[in-house]
């Protein structure tokens, strides 16, 4: 089984010098594949693969002699994560490939030859040397690949990618059922009642951020050492949101995964539901996509069931006792009357509630409450979609549907 495990390393000054040099060169790397398969594409209609690329780099080098002082194989490797990248465009999974700046998060990959000595220090292949870290659990396995980055607040972190050879368990849905309703007001009610406030980590330091926004903005000479203090500032302010959110969704997805073997929750368009100028700085600080991604690794590496329901499925507008239609409610209603059944439900847990018995039939029978219209999720950037869609097949009844 493969894992990650992402350390806090220190470098000295001379090996600082040294990878701001390396991610410069990578960066390079980048860009000039990247141009050369865009340009080739629109002047001839034909692509550019990443082998043919990775032959031109001892050319480059011949050119431009500082990409010698980066490790060659972290050159290699640049070309070939272009083209996973140009991959995953073409897959509808992220879109075009853009052109890598100074400016922001820097990155570099070693595909092998890094070993760990004890909890304290990491051996890098080339010029870069041993370099000082904290190693926070042990490594068990052989550690495959490891990407060395520089965030904007000035830290750096090595992420590895660790193979320990233990197999991938069989996934069981035999325990707990959970379905999990994502929202603003409470960041997740489960179906059980249960309601989690997210630590809405922007808005507790907003004024700190735009007292540094500030400061950065009167800063009008580019060129100026006050000026780079200032944007680190805000870096570093930015550092702090992430950090709060990230232990929040690390920690109550560990909780989840840990009480439940079934995990059911909605696949939304995030993407779109930011379009919404009113909620989407709200939306953005919460991490919904964020947080299904932790749930969806941690319940897979645990031989636990991870499923989303389709987006259209209404589970807000359905009692959860009668499954029938209720009439449309304003976003400001935590609480309504049934006028079918009688009973008061809380809204949130009234969905969540039909979430998870919507998981429940499409875990068991194959099929969903959803008309046989179906759900078609509208594919985006790429050729193919990655989610299975409902479709409604000639020479059936009009209930039965069909998923490819």
């Amino acid at each position: 089984m493969l894992k990650a495990v992402k350390v806090r390393i220190y470098p000295t000054e001379a090996q600082q010098v040294h990878l701001a040099k390396a991610f410069g060169c990578v960066r390079w790397v980048w860009n000039q594949s990247l141009h050369i398969m865009t340009s080739t594409y629109q002047e001839t209609g034909k692509g550019v693969t990443a082998m043919t690329l990775k032959k031109s780099i001892p050319l480059w080098k011949a050119e431009f002699e500082w990409l010698s002082e980066c490790y060659s194989q972290c050159l290699q490797q640049s070309v070939l994560n272009l083209g996973v990248a140009f991959g995953n465009f073409f897959d509808g999974r992220a879109m075009y490939p853009t052109f890598k700046k100074r400016q922001g998060k820097q990155s570099i990959h070693y595909p092998q030859n890094v070993k760990v000595f004890g909890p304290s220090e990491i051996k890098f292949p080339g010029n870069l040397g041993t370099v000082r870290a904290k190693v926070h659990r042990d490594i068990n396995g052989k550690v495959k690949t490891v990407t060395v980055s520089k965030n904007p607040d000035g830290r750096y972190f090595a992420s590895m990618l660790v193979d320990d050879g233990v197999a991938l368990p069989e996934s069981s849905a035999d325990g707990d059922v959970i379905g999990i309703d994502l929202g603003l007001t409470d960041f997740a009610v489960t179906s059980n009642g249960s309601k989690y406030q997210h630590p809405r980590a922007t808005k507790k330091h907003e004024r700190n951020l735009k007292r540094k926004q500030k400061k950065l903005d009167r800063k009008t000479d580019k060129t100026t050492n006050n000026r780079r203090q200032a944007k680190l500032a805000v870096a570093k302010v930015h550092s702090k949101i992430k950090r709060v959110r990230e232990d929040f969704l690390h920690k109550l997805s560990r909780k989840i995964v840990d009480e439940n073997q079934v995990i059911v929750v909605e696949n939304l368009a995030v993407r779109n539901m930011v379009k919404n100028h009113c909620l989407a700085k709200a939306i953005s600080d919460a991490g919904w996509e964020m947080f299904c991604t932790m749930l969806k690794y941690k319940a897979e590496m645990v031989g636990k069931v991870y499923l989303e329901i389709g987006r259209f499925f209404a589970s807000t507008h359905l009692c959860s006792s009668t499954l029938k239609s209720l009439p449309k409610m304003d976003l400001s209603v935590r609480e309504f009357d049934c006028p079918h059944c009688g009973k008061r439900h809380h809204r949130d847990i009234n969905a969540a509630i039909n979430i998870k018995n919507e998981g429940l039939r499409v875990l068991t029978l194959g099929t969903s409450v959803i008309a046989p219209e179906g759900y078609v999720r509208p594919k985006q950037y790429g050729r193919k979609s990655t989610t299975a869609e409902a479709m409604v097949v000639e020479g059936r009844s009009p209930n039965s549907t069909r998923f490819g």
